[in-house]
């Protein structure tokens, strides 16, 4: 980055399992994270780690809070919709200057820069992005009840689900089933965890299923599967065509790879950078046209 005209700006970017926070002074990045921050399913929340992670960055980076709230400011969270929520946001973080979005557009820009291409993001939540010729357009990101496919949290859902199926002899068991029956204590502890799990406890069971898939276990491998053609079938209605980079950003993206049609894994590359950088980049944008 250039910061000789813009000495000042700061990002943040939330998700439904982390949020990190940096500060850009002099071309130096100062950097922290804290916990969830989806203001959809919890704007209480998400205000509590944003403004603790503004005291952290206050001590890391040397400057008090009120010298943070005067930089220009880009913030992207999770279950950003409505003006409503962006007015509550905007009146309780009383930053200066400051520009809220959703968490698409950092996650899309860190990880294609300014190159047209497209983007399967699989986290806790999950969402799909395209980038061509200056345009952006998103698909997905409505959350749990309603949406994100291919996400840890449908993927934990979605292997419970399927050891209920075996309970009811309406599908073969394999040993990711065997393994939840015994660590949930049967159906009807499947059915209690249920029935107060939110998207991060259903997500932590997304490792069990990735590892299990590796393992050649038939329910694991079709989960993914699933997933991946989900993934197959929005990428081309936002704008993929054969020969456009593929990004799989997330915790979980990249574990789709082999289940993709041969065609799109051609076209897999890695991400230019992380979401957090989209959100340092975004919040240069800003910048820049407050001090033009």
């Amino acid at each position: 980055m250039n910061e000789s005209r813009i000495p000042r700006f700061l990002a943040i970017d939330g998700g439904g399992t982390r949020c990190r926070l940096s500060f850009c002074s002099g071309g130096a990045v100062r950097s922290v994270e804290t916990g969830p921050a989806n203001v959809s399913t919890d704007l209480d929340g998400a205000v509590i780690a944003i403004k603790t992670g503004l005291k952290e960055l206050a001590e890391l980076s040397g400057f008090d809070e009120a010298s943070l709230l005067e930089a220009p400011a880009f913030v992207g969270l999770a279950g950003m919709s409505g003006k409503t929520i962006k007015d509550d946001l905007r009146a309780r973080l009383s930053f200066a200057r400051i520009r809220i979005e959703d968490d698409r557009p950092a996650a899309l820009r860190g990880a294609l820069g300014s190159k047209d291409g497209v983007i399967a993001h699989c986290g806790t939540g999950s969402f799909f992005a395209s980038q061509i010729d200056g345009r952006m357009k998103f698909a997905g990101g409505w959350g749990s009840v309603l949406a994100d496919e291919a996400s840890a949290s449908w993927l934990g859902k979605s292997a419970l689900r399927m050891t209920l199926a075996v309970v009811d002899q309406t599908a073969p068991p394999s040993e990711l089933t065997e393994k939840i029956l015994r660590d949930y204590d049967g159906a009807t502890g499947i059915v209690r965890f249920a029935g107060s799990a939110g998207p991060l406890e259903f997500g932590a069971l997304a490792p069990l299923v990735t590892a299990f898939a590796k393992r050649d276990d038939a329910v694991a491998q079709a989960i993914m599967g699933k997933g991946a053609q989900h993934i197959a079938e929005v990428l081309p209605k936002i704008g993929w065509k054969s020969g456009l980079p593929i990004c799989l950003t997330g915790g979980l993206g990249p574990e789709f790879k082999p289940y993709l049609p041969a065609n799109m894994r051609t076209d897999i590359i890695e991400p230019i950078a992380a979401p957090l950088d989209g959100a340092l980049m975004l919040a240069q944008d800003f910048a820049t046209e407050i001090a033009a």
